[in-house]
């Protein structure tokens, strides 16, 4: 008796592999059965209509740490077939919450006093499975973070003694379950961390068999010097490297994205690395006005002492105020923006490559967020893949979600095959499409009917029928769960 049978779905299994026609029998959470079972008895019976049947997606780029512990919030994520989030990006992570000092930005796009509560990663971990979260997490701890934790000032290079104390507080996190660690020595928090310093941190990571992502010190002019201290770090570590969200960004680097693919690529034949992107040629950070010239041009997310300019272009907002866009940006700072800054045939280029992986490095507490909050895979499966003719449709969904698993090292997900996780999803290939715009960020795909998360019924159209449904996924130095 199986809990539940999807009848005649176009199966795409994730793992590159041609489609097919069959049944999927789903029992304990767990694909019990693929095959023809229409005789087989089952409480729940789906006909798929010739639909496809996928595995759910796994967004590699999240800043979901926050969201997880709000009850809806999820539905961003679930509306688009997205079943397994990854926090902890960019050097931030909610936990280790023991600041010692104001909360350094980035780290206030996911964090407020309040939520900085957990003293130790595994206090987090623990209290997101007594939430019931809605989708699965793998978490990661931010570099940042440990500073923050540590440091009196971050406006430096830690000494001897304070990398000690961040690399027990990462050991201490490993310990628990966290997949990993993450940087952003992009922002200023950050930036006088030396490869050094990470390397001295990271240590723990060795032992553990752990992930190493971050988001690069330059993603402009520098890129190349930038990429060849990332495959550093790994290779000192002897770890796996995640690029997160890689790109090109400034007018002056538009095209360049065949040379760093070609650096990628000669560097993944000597070491273990990984790179995602999202399918969008504006990008989402903090407001900064260093960041404003490299931009075509610069639309508010947030902003903390004028929220009702939430969702304009700086451009007008410095035109009403009667200033230029840099004084504007310093009046409405603390604040967040969606830079226009990246050329879209590097954006085609870089989705195109084998290995890159998805990623929506969507920002869940933004007023106005970037539209790739809710739109990231729909967009990739109707605008790159069914318009665009970027990649077949079974590379589209091997890219979020059997190529994430085996990258990351994550067992018995991403892929349909029997003995696996039943995280799956219902979707029409003619009609799937993202409909999140920078006008109306906050808008569900179409197309897509059912999405399951270990076998329970997690979302149909406009409705979240599961809040309790994901799994916190603890990696240790034997097992991905």
């Amino acid at each position: 008796m199986f809990d539940l049978c999807i009848d005649g779905a176009t199966v795409v299994d994730g793992s590159g592999a041609p489609a097919y026609v069959a049944d999927v029998g789903v029992c304990g959470g767990t694909i019990a059965a693929i095959g023809q079972l229409s005789q087989s008895p089952a409480q729940q019976r789906i006909d798929a209509n010739g639909q496809v049947l996928s595995p759910g997606f796994i967004d590699v780029h999240t800043h979901d740490d926050r969201a997880l512990l709000i009850a809806g919030m999820m539905e961003a994520k679930l509306s688009q077939g997205v079943t397994t989030v990854v926090t902890g990006n960019c050097g931030l992570s909610l936990a280790p919450g023991r600041l010692r000092g104001a909360i350094p930005p980035p780290l206030d796009l996911i964090a407020t006093p309040e939520w900085l509560r957990f003293a130790r990663f595994g206090d987090y971990l623990q209290a997101l499975e007594e939430s019931a979260i809605a989708v699965n997490a793998m978490c990661l701890v931010g570099h940042l973070t440990l500073r923050a934790n540590v440091m009196d000032s971050l406006d430096r290079a830690a000494t001897d003694a304070e990398c000690a104390a961040m690399r027990e507080l990462l050991a201490e996190a490993l310990a628990a379950g966290a997949w990993g660690m993450s940087t952003g020595t992009f922002y200023a928090p950050a930036r006088h961390a030396s490869a050094d310093e990470i390397v001295a941190v990271g240590e723990p990571l060795r032992g553990a068999g752990g992930l190493f992502t971050t988001h690069m010190r330059n993603e402009g002019e520098l890129v190349a010097q930038s990429l060849e201290e990332t495959f550093s770090i790994g290779r000192r570590l002897g770890v796996r490297v995640l690029i997160s969200h890689h790109k090109l960004a400034g007018i002056a680097n538009h095209g360049r994205s065949r040379e760093t693919l070609d650096l990628i690529a000669a560097a993944m034949q000597r070491q273990p690395v990984s790179l995602d992107a999202y399918p969008y040629n504006a990008s989402s950070t903090v407001l900064r006005p260093e960041f404003i010239a490299r931009a075509s041009a610069v639309r508010v997310s947030w902003s903390e002492k004028h929220p009702d300019q939430a969702g304009r272009l700086l451009a007008e907002i410095a035109a009403d105020w009667q200033c230029d866009q840099e004084s504007a940006a310093n009046r409405l700072m603390p604040a967040g923006a969606i830079y226009f800054m990246m050329d879209e045939e590097d954006v085609r280029r870089i989705l195109a490559f084998p290995k890159t992986m998805i990623g929506s490095d969507g920002m869940p507490h933004d007023d106005y967020p970037h539209p790739r909050l809710w739109g990231t895979f729909p967009r990739v499966l109707g605008h790159y893949c069914r318009e665009q003719q970027l990649f077949d449709l079974t590379t589209a969904i091997h890219k979020m979600s059997g190529l994430p698993a085996s990258e990351l090292g994550l067992s018995r997900r991403g892929t349909i095959a029997e003995n696996h996780a039943a995280d799956l999803l219902l979707f029409d290939p003619q009609t799937v499409a993202d409909t999140a715009s920078y006008d109306e960020p906050r808008s569900a795909a179409t197309g897509i009917s059912h999405v399951w998360v270990n076998g329970r019924l997690a979302y149909t159209p406009g409705v979240l029928h599961d809040h309790g449904a994901g799994r916190v996924l603890r990696r240790t130095a034997r097992t991905s769960e």
